[in-house]
């Protein structure tokens, strides 16, 4: 790769190991748990949260994923009205910074001793480190998961949220919106990333090569991997070097 402008790298499963089924078990749960205090009734919110999050992966562009999100929950949570619903957003984003809230899916991920050391060597080789996670969690969300293997936003000259963000993997448009807001050529960059239909087939669709990581391989359809780049992930510094 001649000249590297760019690396995305994913995060659940790419840079933070992870048990994703487990984690989504422990993280809903517990908001399940919490959200009754808010005045949500928590034997339904898992499936509200669920559908909202369906309407961030269908969003075509014309809203940003929160506002996608936020007007999908409205209307299925009719027993509370739009204004009560916007008073209880900063106790959603409380709950992602709370020890005794999202902090607990951690026991789902595992820490990532060689984070550092990749992260070095991407910032050596490319222009641009940006966290390419799948923007559907608000920004309180990310940090935190960050947080688990170390890092910060600072760590990053850019991070894909549901605030900033109108697409969602696996559109490829999310992916072109990365391209187009730093003004770089799909063959300038580098996806790495650990899900085969989320990471690389829409980013090998624009022509971007990828980098599979295989410690938490989610091929969810079972496809061939004949023609893919991949690696484990102590594997990865060694690769970037050599880029």
């Amino acid at each position: 790769m001649s000249t590297l402008k760019a690396i995305l790298f994913d995060l659940d499963g790419t840079l933070l190991p992870l048990d994703n089924d487990r984690f989504v078990e422990v993280y809903l749960g517990n908001l399940a748990r919490h959200s009754a205090a808010w005045g949500y009734d928590p034997t339904t919110i898992v499936k509200t949260i669920w559908k909202a999050t369906g309407a961030m992966v269908k969003n075509d562009g014309a809203q940003t994923n929160e506002q996608a999100f936020w007007a999908a929950f409205k209307a299925l949570t009719p027993y509370m009205t739009s204004e009560e619903i916007d008073r209880t957003i900063p106790a959603f984003d409380a709950f992602y910074r709370d020890a005794d809230g999202f902090h607990l899916a951690k026991a789902a991920a595992r820490e990532n001793p060689m984070i550092r050391a990749v992260l070095s060597a991407a910032h050596r080789k490319a222009e641009k480190v940006i966290l390419a996670t799948n923007p559907i969690f608000p920004d309180s969300a990310v940090e935190s998961r960050l947080s688990w293997i170390g890092l910060t936003p600072a760590d990053f000259d850019d991070i894909t949220t549901y605030t900033t963000c109108s697409f969602s993997k696996p559109n490829p448009k999310y992916f072109a919106s990365i391209l187009e807001k730093h003004g770089l050529q799909p063959e300038e960059c580098l996806m790495v990333g650990n899900n085969v239909g989320e990471d690389i087939l829409p980013a090998t669709s624009l022509g971007i090569p990828t980098l599979l990581v295989t410690d938490c391989l989610i091929n969810e359809k079972e496809l061939p991997l004949d023609g893919i780049c991949t690696c484990t992930f102590a594997e990865l510094e060694n690769i970037i070097e050599n880029l």
